[in-house]
């Protein structure tokens, strides 16, 4: 389905799981697996009222389901949609994704998002038609294939269906995999925010990557904040270099890569996805 990648995005944030309300109790729901699908964990963050409201489905990235993970859900929460954090790692005994180890197919997140997006559709309060999709590192490249015209397509070759009219716009915070889906195209809108200094998944892959797509008339952008890096919105994150997580940009592709919260770059990505899902999804 796509390219074979590293795991990104890990750091121990223990203060930040303690952040409370941001997202409900977990949910159960079967991916879109066929033949054999896996139940996941999910956690639905949801405005008070009847709806039906936009909703935006979260992927975490290597890391798990995080503080800050739950914080982006509430944040949506606020601003009047449904938000629903897919928990991939959970249901796979999967508790450091970022270290050098077995990695999973590509097709077992992509199938996790279809599943969520099935399970919103089942969901009275949730409109339908504007459902959009966030991810970061590398839950952000599975963002990208979720509205991704060529992995769309291969899904359907594995009997992988996605329910109507799909995901109508995506958000790839810091993304994995660009270089995989340079020669492909977005066929809904999509927007990737990353550090200009990231040296855990390279901007000048993904600006390649948006300018093709762009060249074949996609409606992607890509933002990028000058001296910002991997975790630019974690919220408590200090500036440092992880030294046991895998990079491919490192030699033999281990080890280390450089986090650190980003104030500016925060404030900025945060109106940006505001004013971006606002436009394609609208709020009620």
């Amino acid at each position: 389905m796509l390219g074979a990648m590293p795991r990104h995005a890990w750091v121990a944030l223990a203060a930040s799981v303690l952040l409370a309300g941001c997202a409900g109790p977990a949910v159960s729901f079967p991916n879109a697996t066929p033949g054999t699908p896996r139940e996941i964990a999910g956690y639905e963050s949801r405005p008070a009222g009847g709806g039906p409201f936009p909703a935006v489905v979260l992927m975490h990235g290597c890391r798990g389901v995080s503080g800050s993970t739950r914080e982006w859900a509430g944040w949506f929460r606020e601003r009047g949609y449904v938000a629903f954090i897919v928990d991939s790692w959970a249901p796979r005994e999967i508790t450091d994704g970022c270290v050098p180890g077995p990695d999973i197919p590509n097709t077992e997140r992509f199938d996790d998002a279809v599943g969520a997006l099935r399970w919103l559709h089942s969901r009275g309060y949730v409109d339908a038609r504007r459902v959009g999709i966030m991810g970061w590192s590398n839950g952000g490249v599975f963002a990208i294939a979720a509205v991704n015209g060529p992995s769309l397509e291969r899904a359907r070759r594995r009997g992988v269906l996605v329910p109507e009219p799909g995901f109508a716009a995506a958000v790839a915070v810091y993304p994995g995999g660009c270089y995989s889906l340079v020669h492909e195209r977005v066929v809904r809108p999509l927007l990737v925010l990353m550090g200009d200094a990231d040296d855990w998944t390279l901007p000048d892959e993904c600006a390649r990557m948006v300018e093709a797509m762009r060249a074949r008339g996609a409606d992607a952008r890509l933002v990028l904040y000058p001296g910002a890096v991997h975790y630019f919105d974690v919220r408590g994150q200090a500036r440092a270099v992880l030294p046991g997580v895998e990079n491919r940009n490192q030699p033999g592709g281990c080890c280390g890569a450089t986090v650190g919260y980003d104030a500016s770059a925060d404030a900025d990505a945060r109106r940006r996805v505001e004013a971006f899902f606002g436009r394609h999804l609208g709020r009620r």
